[in-house]
């Protein structure tokens, strides 16, 4: 292990994840972006990224988020062995700035010279070790005031990521962090291919390194209308279960602003740390296949999908039941899930955004809505659909619990397939093994359980004038849900 590792004082890593980006639909969808999907790996991103910021030297994290994913948050820390030392919910999404401002506040309430790692949560970075060297070499410029930004060392001509620009090539292979010129934004082909010949521009990563000092007093300098909105918004937070939630009100005062435009394009103590190590923040399908691995035919394809005389390609299925074969294909992008498939060209992925905004004029479901709908007590899909009817698979985790509730509208039937139910209906409690079912009637109150130590899946159908998700009157709720 690097002796960086060790010569680290506390850092607090603030991991970033409320965002809800659409470049990699039908993957990445409002209820369920990319930062919680396994786009590379059996974990997803957030755990990734979680993990890479884990060990001596490094507290627990403080996660951003929003208040429909925080059980998933939750959950994909515990599957992983981390405690978060605060999720603070964002009321509504406000870009990086506000919820920057408010970690940097929450932790000055402990500590004003706490020192902050701030990052996305939906960025690959395959040398973990590498990265933290990086930051340790980081820390004497932040620890003396100054807001370090970590610029990548581009390996292409890239138009999808912003640059950022040095006095001098030559200072590249110092190792310090060094000053910042001016950030650039997104580029054309031709300024980019400039940049990269010229050799002193880097990557803009997202990725910062400041006290809480620091940053509080570059928004008193650079934005001092936000600071008493930011205020209100933390010391006015109210515990909910194992999360922060910031204030609303003050909240909704917060412009919509990133941090780069709030406070990085006029703060005068920036200081750029290169990396060199690999990167990438997976902006598009195009991005995917580069981090996937191509195999020599420079083709990616996932378990479920199979190339045939193909060639620069991307092949992924999402579903089990799901074969997807491609055969001929040269410099395409195919993506199945089970209730949407995108088929594009590699340079066209950029606009699948488009096609997202397209579908959501149609008021397509599957412009915004997994196929899955991710609960705090599991998970569930739909099967099948038709006039008054609707069938379910439902997936409760051990020890968990649905609230106690009823329905106006429908009725429904319960088979176990696996596991152990415990059921209650109008007080009555039972508990069905695999292959025993009950019946839920219009109206009664009931609740399902899991008393047992693996998943316990089961298939509901519902019958019914309407059979929408609100049609639920909760009486209890082990989550604190209205």
């Amino acid at each position: 292990m690097s002796r960086w590792w060790w010569e680290l004082p506390v850092v607090h890593p603030v991991l970033l994840c409320g965002g809800s980006g659409t470049r990699l639909w039908p993957l990445s969808r409002q209820s369920f972006p990319k930062q919680f999907a396994p786009l590379l790996g059996a974990e997803s991103l957030f755990q990734q990224s979680a993990r890479r910021l884990q060990g001596p030297g490094l507290a627990p994290p403080v996660v951003v988020t929003s208040d429909q994913f925080r059980f998933i948050v939750k959950e994909q820390l515990g599957a992983i062995g981390i405690d978060a030392a605060a999720a603070l919910i964002e009321p509504d999404p406000r870009n990086t700035a506000p919820a920057i401002l408010c970690a940097a506040l929450w932790l000055a309430a402990k500590d004003p010279d706490a020192l902050m790692l701030v990052a996305p949560s939906d960025h690959v970075m395959p040398d973990a070790e590498g990265f933290r060297e990086a930051l340790a070499r980081a820390l004497p410029a932040a620890r003396a005031g100054q807001i370090v930004t970590f610029g990548i060392a581009p390996v292409r001509a890239e138009t999808g990521y912003g640059y950022l620009e040095l006095a001098r090539a030559e200072d590249l292979g110092k190792g310090t962090p060094l000053p910042l010129t001016r950030f650039v934004e997104k580029p054309d082909a031709a300024s980019a291919e400039a940049m990269l010949a010229a050799g002193n521009y880097l990557w803009n990563s997202g990725m910062f390194l400041f006290s809480a000092k620091a940053m509080i007093e570059a928004f008193v300098q650079h934005q001092p209308g936000m600071m008493a909105a930011g205020l209100q918004a933390v010391e006015q937070a109210l515990p909910d279960l194992h999360f922060i939630r910031l204030a609303a009100k003050p909240w909704a005062e917060l412009p919509a602003i990133s941090i780069d435009y709030a406070i990085m394009e006029k703060a005068s103590n920036l200081a750029v740390m290169p990396y060199g190590g690999g990167w990438s923040d997976l902006g598009s399908w195009d991005a995917v296949w580069q981090e996937s691995g191509p195999d020599r035919d420079g083709n990616a394809v996932s378990g479920n999908a199979l190339a045939i005389d193909c060639r620069q390609s991307l092949l992924r299925s999402e579903s089990e039941g799901l074969e997807l074969v491609g055969i001929g294909l040269d410099g395409i992008i195919a993506v199945a899930m089970p209730d949407a498939v995108l088929v594009a060209r590699k340079g066209d992925a950029q606009r699948v955004k488009d096609a997202v905004e397209k579908l959501k004029a149609r008021k397509a479901r599957q412009a915004t809505a997994f196929n899955r709908d991710h609960r705090p007590w599991g998970w569930f899909e739909s099967l099948a659909t038709g006039p008054h009817f609707q069938v379910k698979r439902i997936v409760v985790n051990p020890g968990a619990a649905l609230s106690l509730q009823s329905h106006k509208h429908r009725s429904e039937h319960w088979v176990v397939v696996q596991g152990t139910a415990r059921v209650t209906v109008d007080g009555e409690v039972s508990l069905l093994g695999q292959n025993e079912s009950t019946y839920i009637p219009q109206g009664a109150i009931h609740r399902l359980e899991n008393p047992g130590q693996d998943a316990m899946i089961l298939i509901e159908v519902q019958t019914g004038t309407y059979l929408g998700e609100d049609d639920i009157i909760r009486y209890e709720d082990d989550y604190a849900r209205r």
